[in-house]
């Protein structure tokens, strides 16, 4: 194992990203390290900043700005953001909490299906216009009858898999690398992309954004889902290629779609939140409960307590050049 490119490091500052969040979580992390622990808002700039708890982008710039930096700790799962490859030339680690909201997501994942099957945002809406309808959502569907079709099978997709089996409904699962027999072991059924969105009622999306994942679920792929298939995205907007969801939406080929990412967050007057019949959108929350909120900074932190006391991170994604001394 290669050793750490940094040896402890006594002073400085960590920056925790704007707006605050527990700061006091961070602190009560690096407690004891004489490390001065803030929030500051973008730019940032100092050659005392040894550490920053991000969640937005952080660019090849950003770094080479901050020539003290030896960690980002991502308060997330993802690092897409982050320029991992300019970082790791800086001899800076990347680290991530790749498992701290599994449970968070997959019961989210879960509760948008049911919402969308059972018209229950609908029907809300409907009651708050005045009209009391109980067929207002259009047909309403048996949960036992829907066909979950997963699009990536790591952590997330499996506790949805397990919660789905649970409630009868047949799963499906589709993930380049994962072997058909791992994903039987789950009980679910292994299928290539293609047959899963031919064969499933709704489908589920848990895959990574790379770029070749970048526009996953397009024109072509909504169109070999059946008439009245439901969609769910709670991992990454830029999964699905959102005008053509919202042409399926609109045309009724689509029966509905829960969308807890967007790409503009929050959404402004450029770039406003997708609007749509049977379409649910909620704020990037699928993560939240109050135990992974305090889960994610703290992991974070400690991740970059490592890196300043010498360790090699928890979490890091990278392999960092060793700078010279």
């Amino acid at each position: 194992m290669p050793a750490p490119p940094h040896a402890p490091h006594p002073r400085g500052r960590v920056l925790v990203e704007a707006p605050p969040f527990p700061l006091d979580v961070v602190a009560d992390a690096l407690a004891d390290t004489g490390i001065e622990v803030e929030t500051a808002s973008r730019p940032w700039s100092g050659d005392d900043i040894v550490g920053v708890l991000v969640w937005n982008p952080l660019t090849a710039a950003d770094i080479l700005g901050l020539p003290g930096l030896e960690v980002a700790a991502v308060c997330g799962v993802g690092v897409d953001q982050i320029d991992v490859d300019a970082a790791t030339g800086r001899g800076v680690w990347v680290c991530n909490v790749p498992d701290y909201c599994v449970e968070e997501m997959a019961d989210s994942s879960l509760a948008l299906l049911l919402a969308l099957a059972r018209g229950v945002v609908e029907l809300d809406r409907s009651v708050r216009a005045g009209v009391w309808d109980d067929h207002a959502a259009g047909p309403l569907h048996r949960i036992r009858d829907i066909r979950l079709g997963l699009v990536g099978f790591g952590r997330i997709g499996r506790a949805v898999a397990a919660r789905a089996l649970a409630l009868g409904i047949e799963v499906w699962a589709s993930d380049p690398i994962v072997p058909a027999e791992e994903i039987a072991a789950a009980g679910a059924h292994a299928s290539t992309l293609d047959d899963l969105l031919r064969s499933c009622t709704a489908i589920s999306l848990h895959a990574p954004l790379r770029p070749e994942t970048h526009g996953l679920i397009g024109e072509r792929e909504l169109a070999l889902l059946p008439d009245g298939a439901f969609l769910v995205n709670v991992s990454r907007a830029a999964l699905v290629e959102t005008p053509a969801l919202l042409r399926a939406l609109r045309s009724g080929r689509l029966g509905g779609a829960a969308l807890d990412v967007l790409e503009v967050e929050p959404p402004d007057t450029s770039a406003p939140a997708p609007q749509a019949a049977r379409l649910i959108v909620t704020p990037h929350a699928s993560w939240y409960s109050p135990q992974a909120e305090e889960a994610v900074y703290r992991r974070a932190a400690l991740a970059v307590r490592d890196v300043l006391e010498g360790r090699r991170p928890a979490g890091a994604v990278n392999e960092p050049v060793a700078r010279s001394l």
